[in-house]
């Protein structure tokens, strides 16, 4: 047995043995979390994964192939109407806006560059609403974008955020955190990690939603133990997915296209009775993208069954 798969079996051993040991009284709220029989499969794509030459092309086959949104990356800014009826005529939702890091401004030693990070977040936010989008997802940094230390960070992020989160909330959406593998920062990834800034986000603002976070395949397979667990510590929290296959070569690319699987993580996601957005966020390593588009979505409805 290896270290992931270990871990694995440990947690869900830990998720029984803490049920057989309460009351029963306790023991029907243990049932109460279990969610299984809630959860759906809700595919999304971004717009770059997709086959087809254009973006009405593009929506027209995110459709045809079974997904129910497209997720938009952040030149979506300031076109919502525009952009939300374009996926309407598709016949699609709008998932999050994939905006980023900013340049990592929100989160700089220099705090000049702070305050107009803060307000294009605040624009995406609105944006997001627009599109009825569950939220705008949100790196703090990437390796290279700030100097702070992670305590720094996490201090800055307390004081910013629970405003955006309570403007976020009033027009209702979410800032979502995205953890990140080490190969692309060194502050916040895991997803337990930001579901702690959320939850304390939220005590600070004295308010229940406007932020939450995410949890990517990709991120995952280098930083968690065991996806399940990852997903399960964030809870409600947990506000989208994305979709690529793990570190192994081929790296990052559709689903099923390596040998990483996603049933674990599926298993997560079916325990908190999750009804977010599955967004594809890679590549293809097959030269027939539309057949390999197809195809992976295939495989991701068979994992889901298995988990």
């Amino acid at each position: 047995m290896n270290r992931r798969d270990f871990f694995g079996t440990g947690a869900v051993l830990g998720l029984g043995l803490a049920g057989a040991s309460l009351n029963v009284a306790n023991a029907q709220t243990t049932e109460q979390m279990d969610k299984r029989a809630e959860a759906k499969l809700r595919i999304s794509s971004q717009v770059g994964p997709a086959p087809g030459k254009d973006l009405p092309e593009k929506l027209a086959k995110i459709k045809k192939y079974g997904c129910e949104a497209v997720e938009y990356g952040g030149d979506c800014v300031g076109h919502g109407k525009e952009r939300y009826q374009m996926a309407a005529d598709a016949g699609l939702e709008v998932g999050a806006i994939c905006w980023g890091s900013h340049n990592g401004d929100l989160c700089s030693e220099d705090e000049s560059k702070r305050q107009p990070g803060i307000d294009d977040l605040k624009k995406a936010i609105e944006t997001a609403a627009e599109m009825k989008s569950p939220g705008v997802i949100y790196v703090p940094a990437f390796n290279g974008q700030t100097k702070l230390t992670n305590q720094e960070i996490r201090e800055l992020l307390l004081e910013f955020l629970p405003p955006l989160a309570e403007f976020a909330n009033s027009c209702g959406t979410n800032i979502i955190f995205e953890p990140l593998c080490r190969m692309e920062a060194y502050f916040l990834r895991q997803v337990a990690d930001g579901a702690s800034i959320a939850r304390d986000v939220l005590r600070k603002a004295g308010i229940e939603g406007g932020i939450g976070v995410m949890g990517d395949f990709y991120h995952m397979d280098t930083e968690e133990t065991s996806q399940m667990g990852a997903l399960i510590s964030a809870g409600p929290l947990l506000k989208y997915i994305h979709l690529a296959g793990g570190v192994n070569n081929p790296r990052r690319t559709y689903p099923g296209e390596n040998d990483m699987t996603f049933v674990d993580g599926f298993r997560g996601l079916k325990y908190i009775g999750y009804q977010g957005f599955c967004s594809f966020e890679c590549g293809c390593a097959k030269e027939d993208k539309e057949q390999a588009f197809q195809d992976s979505i295939a495989f991701l409805r068979a994992q889901w069954e298995l988990a």
